[in-house]
């Protein structure tokens, strides 16, 4: 007999899970945190009978640039909510040629080159964990979680590539273009703006953290590739939103018929053997 503790899925994005019938027994919730509130109210409910977690990362009005976000009141507010589980949706734009505007990617690692942002719950904050963490960051996402997304993708036929490493940078501009290029010599493949802190976060936060990206544009590298725009990125975004949200709905039932939830402890474990406590 498999590990059968419920699990509850968070999940962070916003657009395209705005659809009134995706979630049953529709809850919303106005939280805080000691961290201070999260970008928005949590929706509470179930996806195809699976308790889920709904949270606007940059609002539902889309009032937080990237840098404004409080992701740790975010992680911390799916956490409380009981989410054994986080599932993300970022747009990022393309570094190589072969991540075409349109296609997913399951993220795997990142460069983290955003500043001023605050990485951690363990900083003295009252109400918040004690001690200093020392978290390892290899592997950055948990490899259940990506399995699930690249899984659900593949089955609905989308093409999806399963590595990527998003170059978090700060905002809200974009790159320029010896920016783009450096990104590129660096080993990036995508380009994007929120993935750092959140995916350090859910990982401090004992969770198990996956990503899919769907590639808006190619950033500026490209010889007469002109300049990314908001509209560009906006118009690609909405024409395939559906394909990040659906993949995300049958991700959720792929993770509530694995039985095998010791994952879940390692992540936990491993976060307790990274902290240093002084007295």
């Amino acid at each position: 007999m498999g590990d059968v503790r419920k699990l509850k899925i968070g999940i962070i994005g916003g657009s395209g899970f705005d659809d009134p019938s995706l979630f049953e027994n529709q809850v919303e919730k106005e939280v805080t945190t000691p961290f201070g509130k999260p970008s928005d109210v949590l929706i509470e409910g179930q996806i195809k009978g699976v308790p889920c977690v709904l949270l606007a990362r940059h609002g539902r009005k889309h009032q937080y640039q990237p840098s404004d976000v409080n992701y740790r009141a975010n992680i911390w507010s799916l956490k409380e909510a009981g989410c054994t589980h986080v599932l993300a949706t970022t747009a990022t734009g393309s570094l190589a040629e072969e991540y075409r505007p349109g296609d997913l990617v399951v993220l795997d690692d990142f460069i983290d080159r955003t500043w001023g942002r605050k990485c951690t719950f363990y900083d003295r904050t009252e109400g918040g964990p004690r001690g200093v963490c020392h978290l390892p960051m290899r592997p950055a996402f948990c490899e259940r979680g990506r399995q699930a997304l690249l899984k659900a993708a593949r089955a609905r036929g989308f093409s999806c590539h399963d590595k990527g490493t998003a170059v978090v940078i700060q905002g809200p501009r974009f790159s320029s273009r010896a920016e783009s290029l450096m990104h590129r010599q660096w080993g990036g493949h995508l380009v994007n703006m929120t993935t750092v802190p959140e995916v350090v976060l859910a990982k401090e936060a004992g969770l198990s953290y996956a990503a899919v990206a769907l590639v808006t544009d190619y950033d500026c590298w490209r010889e007469n590739e002109t300049s990314v725009s908001v509209s560009e990125v906006l118009a690609m975004f909405g024409k395939n939103v559906k394909k990040a949200a659906d993949v995300i709905v049958d991700a959720v039932q792929i993770l509530a018929a694995d039985t095998g939830a010791g994952y879940l402890d390692e992540h936990k474990n491993l976060v307790a053997s990274s902290i240093m406590l002084k007295e």
